[in-house]
């Protein structure tokens, strides 16, 4: 054989593997990316978090349940509900923020409170949304649902939107309510 005919024959032969291989490669592209990749989710129950400031406590986060999901945007998600104790410098409770469901989100710092949020602030004020959000950066609390505001004194404050601080200096937009005025005030 030919020094030619050899080249010739193993070349041929080099190309029918490189086009068996690829033609492989090729059909395992779907099945390839069909394939879910799994999320990392670390379960964790009877949660305890303590938020403090130069070692004095803030606030305790209480969770029966606690899934961590470790993705590229990582979170955690609270589906059986969380407490929220703020504390003022004494460690006495001053505002209490219990909801169904919670989720936060650890890159952007926020904190979303959705199915029956009830906060209580140590003035007696009840507030309750549907879903209320915390803004860990700027350290606000505000929603765009319907929230109820009810005092010790009965009254009564409906809004279509809610901004505070997190001591709940509140504003409350699209207000309206039924509130008790002094007989003397309106003499």
């Amino acid at each position: 054989m030919s020094p030619a005919a050899k080249y010739l024959l193993i070349g041929s032969f080099a190309g029918a593997l490189l086009v068996t291989s690829c033609e492989n490669e090729l059909k395992d592209v779907p099945k390839v990316s069909s394939k879910k990749v799994p999320i990392l989710v670390d379960k964790s129950l009877g949660v305890e978090i303590i938020y403090s400031d130069s070692a004095v406590v803030k606030a305790k986060v209480f969770a029966p349940l606690m899934l961590t999901h470790k993705t590229t945007n990582p979170y955690y998600e609270m589906p059986k509900g969380v407490t929220v104790i703020f504390y003022d410098e004494k460690l006495e409770e001053k505002n209490r923020v219990t909801s169904d469901y919670a989720i936060r989100r650890e890159n952007e710092k926020i904190i979303e409170l959705r199915k029956n949020v009830v906060i209580r602030t140590k003035t007696g004020e009840t507030i309750k949304s549907e879903e209320m959000f915390w803004n860990e950066n700027i350290r606000r609390f505000y929603s765009n649902q319907m929230v109820t505001i009810t005092s010790p004194r009965g009254d009564i404050g409906y809004g279509t939107g809610f901004e505070s601080d997190e001591n709940f200096n509140y504003t409350l937009r699209g207000g309206n309510g039924i509130f008790t005025v002094p007989e003397k005030a309106i003499k």
